[in-house]
């Protein structure tokens, strides 16, 4: 039989590779006859570009950065020869960079994310692919922004402090985000919009230290904050608080909308990139997992485009979290 392995990470635990290689190493333990392929998986969150260097030929480049805290931290980006540069959010904004008692999506930036685009841009890099997804940061992308060069201001023309609670004051933006006329496209792992009920803030808030009362200050300051970027930011797309995928790890995705980029799921990129289709189509049986499965699994993480696929092909498949 013909077994695919194509996990996710579980998050906090272990690698996606990591998940995979133990779930191997039980399978040949009572089934040493079957074909085992390996095909370890990410959806835009933590591992991206890690799964990714492990398919395409390319630079892995060191980028000194910024946590949610503004703390020194690692990040990386992955430069291919066409031009494409992959880095991850959860490098400069993920949440496990903080602690329990850390966790304020009212104060965390993704200002590091900022950083590693323009280090992306600075290679040379004509399109930057973000991953995104275990992010700490509920802040609209107004950090990354504001290391891109175009800063949010209040009434009085002052700047504003980081965090997604600053932006309940946010006027107007100065500047302009230097990007050189590079393409940003987000890998995402939701399609959650950025505002309401299903919004960033209600959503995953709470998981990232969010009080009942924060949320609500939070998604009243990302609306804010969404209407100053569609007057202010040229060629941000009309309705950005409801576009699909702009409520992305606390914002970053409207954010990448505003800036005229585009989502695209992250589960797809990735899949093109490893091979995917080829591998299902050659499977008897898939086996796939994260850390947890839950009903947030469905909203375009690994497991369900896993899932969908193998349906598709009349293929069983099996859930390991």
């Amino acid at each position: 039989m013909r077994v695919l392995l194509c996990p996710d990470k579980f998050a906090g635990t272990l690698a996606a590779n990591e998940v995979a290689a133990a779930v191997a190493d039980g399978w040949r333990e009572v089934a040493t006859g079957d074909d085992l392929l390996i095909r370890p998986l990410a959806d835009g969150g933590p591992g991206f570009v890690a799964v990714l260097a492990d398919a395409l030929a390319g630079r892995r480049i060191p980028v000194p950065t910024r946590d949610p805290l503004g703390r020194p931290a690692d990040g990386e980006i992955l430069l291919t020869d066409d031009g494409t540069a992959y880095l991850e959010s959860a490098q400069a904004c993920g949440l496990h960079l903080l602690s329990a008692a850390e966790r304020d999506p009212k104060a965390t930036t993704s200002y590091g994310l900022g950083t590693l685009v323009a280090a992306a841009v600075e290679h040379g890099a004509r399109t930057v692919v973000v991953g995104l997804g275990g992010s700490g940061t509920n802040d609209g992308g107004a950090g990354m922004l504001t290391a891109l060069g175009a800063t949010a201001l209040d009434g009085a023309g002052r700047a504003l402090p980081y965090g997604g609670a600053a932006l309940a004051d946010v006027a107007t933006l100065d500047g302009a985000p230097r990007l050189r006329g590079a393409t940003l496209v987000a890998a995402t792992d939701v399609d959650n919009p950025l505002l309401g009920l299903h919004g960033a803030s209600n959503v995953y808030g709470p998981q990232k230290g969010a009080t009942r009362e924060d949320v609500l200050l939070l998604d009243a300051a990302l609306e804010r904050w969404a209407a100053v970027l569609e007057k202010d930011l040229p060629g941000c797309p009309p309705g950005l608080g409801g576009l699909p995928g702009g409520g992305a790890a606390g914002g970053l995705g409207a954010a990448i909308l505003a800036l005229g980029g585009r989502c695209e799921s992250g589960i797809d990129l990735v899949g093109r990139a490893i091979g995917l289709d080829t591998a299902l189509d050659a499977a008897d049986l898939v086996i796939t997992g994260e850390g947890s499965f839950d009903h947030q699994s469905l909203r375009g993480k690994v497991v369900a485009g896993v899932a969908g696929a193998a349906r598709d092909r009349g293929v069983p498949c099996v859930v390991v979290a």
